[in-house]
């Protein structure tokens, strides 16, 4: 199996998981923003790594501005994530 179809599979279960935390309602909403947020971050990839290599022939990864623009959506999603997750925390803490 190529790492692209594993790749393509793998957003099932992701979806899954999305789907879940939502509906749980337990989820700080920072840090579900930041978990969609990755979403976005394979949105933006795609088609980065698709011009990476259609324009300059190379992988993502050695395509310094792309590949680092790219991830600049998954540098935000985890910021989300972990602010998210300090704010509930704080707000636990403050409750006792």
């Amino acid at each position: 199996m190529s790492k692209e179809t594993l790749f393509a599979l793998s957003l099932f279960p992701y979806l899954g998981f999305l789907w879940f935390i939502h509906r749980s309602q337990l989820m700080p909403r920072l840090a579900l923003y930041g978990f969609y947020g990755t979403l976005v971050f394979v949105g933006v990839t795609i088609p980065a790594g698709i011009y990476a290599k259609v324009h300059y022939g190379e992988a993502l990864a050695n395509v310094d501005w792309l590949h680092g623009g790219a991830e600049v959506f998954l540098t935000l999603s985890n910021i989300l994530i972990v602010v998210g997750f300090a704010q509930a925390i704080r707000q636990l803490k403050a409750k006792n």
